[in-house]
């Protein structure tokens, strides 16, 4: 049988490589916009999702551990793939669409789900509920800084 820990970082790292969808011309885009001035960490935002992303998948492990196939347990995994799923579409779908309030609009979804999926295992671990933290918080960050970014470029974007 094939570890619980081994499928939910497979499926995660299968979403993950949508984000390779994301054309040349569309990271050209987006690379030539205006950023606010106080963007000053623009280069950590890809560790910084990293983090995260581990975080989530250790979430979701701690939740189906706790209740192994349980109805609640594929509930939830539904609603981690759904974020993850809504996350990595961020980047590919507004640079293709080459719009910033897309993003801001994918960002803001991912906060809704994310705030629904800490309720869904709020009874089942602490611990889990804890490991959402950093998405909950970082979300609005990138969503407001991608609004922003509207505003800077609405000639553009």
């Amino acid at each position: 049988m094939i570890p619980s820990w081994l499928v939910i970082a497979g499926v995660m790292l299968l979403v993950i490589s949508g984000a390779s969808l994301t054309g040349a011309d569309g990271i050209r885009w987006f690379n030539r916009l205006q950023r606010p001035r106080w963007l000053t960490f623009e280069r950590l935002i890809p560790l910084i999702w990293t983090f995260i992303f581990i975080c989530i998948g250790w979430s979701a492990y701690i939740v189906w551990e706790k209740e192994p196939g349980s109805t609640t347990s594929w509930w939830c995994m539904v609603l981690y793939l759904l974020l993850e799923i809504v996350t990595i579409s961020y980047t590919p779908v507004m640079c293709r669409l080459r719009s910033l309030k897309v993003g801001t609009m994918i960002g803001a979804t991912g906060f809704v789900i994310a705030f629904i999926l800490l309720f869904a295992v709020y009874n089942i671990s602490t611990a889990a509920v804890l490991l959402l933290i950093p998405y909950l918080l970082w979300s609005p960050i990138g969503t407001y800084t991608t609004w922003v970014m509207d505003g800077l470029n609405s000639g553009n974007a």
